[in-house]
Formats: structure tokens, sequence, C-alpha cells
């Protein structure tokens, strides 16, 4: 395969991706990704299809029903997992050695209701006393989402763990935040880029530092693929600066 070096603006950006192909044949390729890349993969899906001709398909689950699918089996091309676990998905042979990409980064935030004053969670404390003045929290069940479980542990440091539980409606997938936006709910807390899509919820920020976990999603071909080139040109793509760009919009940090 020839190589070529491309500059990444303007129109360039098409004829780059298809060059860097070389002959490769237009293929339609699928994807199994944790939830939480949504928002960045549903702008960069396009910029990949258009680009390089070939098609792709994505499926979105929460971390532990997605393991749960490639153990039982599931054949797809790519797979998008979290840094925590690619070791384990690696070890247990679901993703070709080599070909891990990273995708994004996301951290955890709070939302309000889009008519609601923003509420005070600069520190540990304030985020405390928040929390404890609620009247109804969301969530995402620590046994199915990532943002659940870490959220699980910063409510026990923070000694409110009964209260919240005693109020907090566990989500199950998909965007959890959505019964703040429809003013259900008083304070929702999830990953930022599932935030941000939500009709009626408005972002206060994210946890205070000491409390914050950021999670890092990887990419990588599938053991089960069927178009193993073409997912390898989709993780290519991926690191792009039109698709980092892409990204970086959706809330995704670098």
């Amino acid at each position: 395969m020839r190589r070529f070096w491309c500059g990444w603006t303007g129109g360039l950006v098409a004829a780059c991706w298809m060059l860097s192909a070389g002959a490769a044949v237009a293929a339609d390729i699928t994807i199994l990704s944790g939830g939480a890349a949504k928002a960045g993969l549903s702008d960069a899906v396009p910029l990949f299809e258009q680009a390089s001709g070939d098609k792709a398909v994505v499926d979105y689950l929460p971390m532990g029903p997605l393991l749960k699918a490639l153990g039982e089996g599931r054949a797809t091309d790519i797979v998008v997992v979290t840094e925590d676990v690619i070791a384990d998905a690696r070890a247990k042979g679901f993703i070709v050695p080599g070909t891990e990409t990273e995708i994004g980064r996301v951290g955890i935030g709070v939302c309000v209701h889009e008519s609601a004053p923003l509420p005070d969670i600069s520190t540990a404390e304030a985020l405390k006393a928040t929390l404890l003045a609620a009247k109804s929290i969301v969530y995402i069940d620590p046994k199915i989402g990532t943002s659940g479980k870490h959220l699980a542990g910063v409510f026990s440091k923070l000694g409110i763990a009964d209260q919240i539980a005693a109020k907090a409606k566990l989500g199950t997938g998909g965007l959890v935040t959505e019964p703040v936006g429809r003013g259900e709910i008083e304070i929702g807390l999830h990953q930022i880029t599932e935030i941000l899509p939500v009709k009626g919820a408005k972002l206060v920020g994210p946890l205070p530092a000491p409390l914050q976990k950021v999670t890092v999603y990887i990419g990588a071909v599938s053991t089960k693929a069927k178009n193993p080139e073409a997912a390898r040109r989709f993780l290519a793509a991926m690191r792009t600066a039109p698709v980092r760009a892409a990204f970086a919009k959706r809330g995704y940090m670098e």
C-alpha cells in the first residue's frame, strides 16, 4: 500500500481518508459501544462514512450488558469499552491485541432542570450539601454503568450513601438524566456527554476534582470481526483532526 501525508484542512479531509485506505473495497462494519461514547460517535460515523465509503452501524449498551453480550458470543467488528475493562476484554479474547485506539475521555457531571438555579458543587462539601438538600436524584445503576459504580463510591466517601439511597432513582441505560429534563427529578448525575443531549436539562458542571472520574473509552477490532480491515480504517479515522473536533464539541476531553 502506498503511503501518503495529508494535511487535515478544508476539502482535503475526504480525499486524505480515501488515499490512506489505498485500494480498499468499501465495507459494512458493526460497532458495539458503551453508551457514553454515543454523542461523539454519532457525529464521527457520518464523517467516516462520507470520506471512506464504508458504512457503520453502532449499537450502544451500558458496560455491564455489553460485556455480558460479548461473553455470550456477540459478533461485531469493533468493540468500544472503558479503559477499566480493556485488559479483561483482551484476556477473554474479545479483542485483537494491538488494535486498541483511544476514542474519547468523559467526565462525570451534575445537571438540573433548565429553569432551576445552579446549585453549588464547587467543592466536595458543597456537593454534599447540594445532594442532601435535593428532594430527588437520578444516576445509573452501579451494577450496570461505569459512572454509577463510581458515584456509589463518592456517596460512601461523603458519608451520605443511605440518604441518597432513600431518594434516588437508578437508571438502566440511555439518557439517564431525561427525568431531570422533564422536571420529574431535581438533580441528575451522569457522564457529561450523556447530559448535554438531554432536552430540558442544564449542566451545572463537572464533579469537584477530588471526586471526579475521567472514563477513557477505547476502541479495538473484535476477534469476531467480519470486516477487520474496514474496522482498522475506522479506528484510524477516530484519531484524525476532524473527528477529534467533533468529539470536543460534544463535551469530550483530550
